[in-house]
């Protein structure tokens, strides 16, 4: 375990090439990745993307996937991200929190690309990167020549850029993150380990942790050391993925000076009353602000009958009377949604 106030970036390299690493394994259909999936492990995944043409252009230089991807421009915008060099790629929030460390601007897909590639190994440049950008509709020739059999329904994105460096967050949808070029770490911490990890301003999405684990300041941030302990690391190359259940809090190193790499998001869950980010907002606008032994109660009811952390506690209630606290099919869900919707009428 790294300790002290601030670990030097020699010694935090050295203990995170130390962490243990995850299990790699062999998922060859739909049906393997859904029992992946169930048991919400992530998994390291080689050579998964051997047929795409795209691994081939990223494994003979970085100008060969440029045009490969020119070659497919169509002509629409992107956001693209930069970063002044200062910031050494990082990816996060400035000090006061209130703003990131990056910029944000439309730019023409081809013309990043040039620039991406001009700033290879070029002093004091800036971080420049594409994220996010959503193939099926930029560059949709990509998706047909290098299908997913594994997802074949869900439209992949790139990310593609210099030696960026995210700070820990999470995504609320399950990723397959695939390898075309450069290599990449991550790092990653189980979702119970969110009171560990520091984690900024929801309010101003994506929430981040503030801090920074290639230099851990753990005199100010002392539960981190905990978080480590459950840390995993996954080291990639070209035409390695990652598959990441949903709330895996994660740290994303581009290693080398020009990285490229496919992902894909999927399990969107439910919206509106059945979504559990909406629920956890309304409690934090219902509960958290109620007095300590209110607080205490909801705590005892939300253990008891919807996290059953302490096993079954309506086993004594006969199966047609359990109402919302047993099982409910599609008529009781739609029944207790309209009893929710007129009480949120009430209150407006």
């Amino acid at each position: 375990m790294v300790t002290g106030a601030r670990s030097s970036a020699g010694t935090q390299e050295d203990f995170l090439s130390k962490l243990p690493g995850l299990p790699a394994a062999s998922i060859k259909s739909a049906a393997e990745l859904e029992l992946a999936v169930r048991a919400s492990k992530p998994l390291i995944l080689r050579g998964l993307i051997e047929h795409w043409p795209a691994l081939a252009a990223g494994r003979a230089s970085s100008s060969t996937l440029g045009n490969y991807f020119k070659s497919m421009d169509r002509g629409t915008p992107t956001p693209v991200m930069e970063a002044p060099a200062s910031t050494h790629g990082r990816f996060g929030y400035k000090a006061d929190l209130r703003e990131f460390t990056f910029s944000t601007r439309q730019r023409g897909i081809s013309e990043t690309l040039d620039r991406i590639e001009s700033q290879i190994d070029r002093p004091n440049a800036p971080i420049i990167a594409i994220q996010m950008l959503p193939l099926a509709t930029h560059l949709p020739d990509f998706v047909r020549e290098n299908p997913m059999p594994l997802l074949p329904q869900v439209a992949p994105r790139l990310w593609l850029g210099g030696p960026v460096r995210t700070q820990i967050h999470h995504d609320r949808d399950h990723n397959l993150a695939c390898v075309i070029a450069g290599r990449r770490r991550f790092v990653l911490f189980p979702p119970e380990q969110v009171a560990n990890l520091y984690i900024g301003p929801i309010d101003n999405p994506p929430p981040l942790s503030v801090v920074d684990l290639e230099a851990p300041d753990f005199l100010r941030f002392p539960r981190f050391a905990k978080a480590l302990e459950s840390a995993r690391a996954a080291e990639l190359g070209p035409g390695d993925a990652l598959f990441m259940p949903r709330h895996w809090w994660h740290h994303v190193t581009s290693r080398d000076p020009y990285n490229a790499m496919i992902n894909y998001w999927w399990g969107t869950q439910a919206q509106g009353l059945g979504n559990p980010y909406d629920c956890f907002l309304t409690a934090l606008l219902a509960l958290k602000d109620l007095p300590s032994p209110e607080r205490i109660y909801w705590h005892a009811m939300f253990n008891t009958y919807v996290f059953q952390s302490e096993g079954s506690a309506i086993e004594h209630i006969p199966p047609d009377l359990r109402g919302v606290l047993g099982m409910m099919g599609s008529g009781a869900r739609d029944a207790l949604k309209q009893k929710l919707k007129a009480s949120i009428l009430k209150a407006l």
